[in-house]
């Protein structure tokens, strides 16, 4: 008889060995796949490098696919940590941009550094305000929190089509449907030519790692996310806790929204996300909620999607291939957390009695 046991815990080094033997598999996986459909995988591999970071324009491109990614993977992982499920990235990242936009349009003539401040603290207002919905409903009538900020994305996503088609739409677009573009003050400046949410990144996700493992706050979030009883007798206030942890998780979010309608767009539209909201939670998952992991799984993730699009219109072949390569990676790397907290322990049965023998 086959048994499932957990492990004593392993040390972070052999942990990490693992994941990394799990990305080497699923990529060994994906290449018997290509193979199967008459593809060359080396070659593959080398183009979706080569399409990621072959040239400065192309890893520009990716670092603005990493941006965001990385900003919404630091806000969905300070929620996971408390174990409050946030799925609800995409629609914080479109209300944090609708946010954003209603500063740039009311104030277009406002000096630049004082228009994108106001536009960032309105992005954080409005993308925390729409995560706060589904913590207050949790709070008062112990509401699946997956469900309620799975269902908010579509509610908000519908929201900005429906300023898109309706009130905000453009009068000089000649009847297309579109939001008109901000003015320069309302856009972030660039920096080595990226535009400088790189930097704000980066530095979110040192903040974030030294409040994780340096602060109170960080503690709190830590002992509610193990257990709400023990966070009850260790004198945690749980819905404060809870409220500005998914205040947070949401703005943050929010900002990412902004960074992308100002820096990218240079407007508010309802494709503005792309998906990343929920690809997001891929990532946030894959770095293991460490804040500094976040950037370079963000980072590598984005190399997937942007050596993707490469593909289809170098090789003519669609850029799913890399959704499949991603997916193969999660179920490797996800199944690899199997193996890391338990072991398979094979247990003799008893010998028959004589009384059983003799039946």
């Amino acid at each position: 008889m086959i048994r499932i046991v957990a492990k004593t815990e392993l040390s972070r080094k052999r942990t990490t060995c693992m994941r990394i033997f799990a990305v080497t598999v699923a990529l060994a996986a994906a290449a018997v796949i290509m193979l199967c459909m008459k593809l060359n995988p080396l070659k593959i591999y080398g183009q979706i490098i080569a399409g990621s970071l072959g040239s400065a324009y192309r890893f520009r491109e990716t670092v603005n696919k990493a941006i965001p990614l990385t900003v919404l993977s630091l806000g969905i992982g300070i929620a996971f940590r408390m174990k409050f499920w946030n799925i609800g990235a995409e629609g914080q990242l479109f209300m944090g941009a609708f946010g954003a936009s209603l500063v740039a349009f009311a104030f277009p003539n406002m000096p630049r550094p004082v228009l994108l401040i106001c536009m960032m603290l309105s992005s954080f207002i409005f993308g925390g305000l729409w995560a706060l919905v589904p913590a207050g409903l949790k709070i008062k009538f112990n509401a699946s929190e997956t469900l309620v900020t799975l269902m908010l994305n579509y509610v908000a996503q519908l929201w900005i089509g429906y300023l898109q088609y309706g009130p905000w739409r453009d009068p000089a677009a000649n009847g297309f449907p579109k939001i008109a573009h901000f003015t320069q003050n309302a856009v972030l400046p660039k920096l080595f030519g990226i535009h400088v949410g790189w930097i704000l990144t980066l530095t979110l996700a040192v903040i974030f790692s030294v409040v994780f493992r340096r602060t109170k706050f960080g503690y709190e979030i830590d002992v509610l996310g193990e257990s709400e009883a023990t966070a009850h007798y260790a004198g945690i206030n749980v819905p404060r806790v809870l409220l500005v942890t998914v205040m947070l998780s949401g703005g943050l979010c929010g900002f990412a929204g902004m960074m992308q309608a100002s820096a990218i767009e240079n407007s508010l539209s309802e494709q503005l996300s792309g998906g990343m909201g929920f690809t997001a939670v891929i990532t946030t998952w894959l770095a293991q909620l460490d804040p500094l992991l976040m950037v370079l799984v963000s980072f590598l993730f984005s190399m997937l999607i942007q050596g993707g699009n490469f593909l289809q219109s170098a090789m003519r072949i669609p850029s799913s291939m890399s959704q499949i390569l991603e997916g193969i990676i999660i179920f490797f790397v996800l199944g690899s957390e199997f193996f890391i907290r338990y072991r398979f322990v094979i247990v003799k049965k008893p010998h028959q009695t004589a009384t059983e023998a003799e039946k």
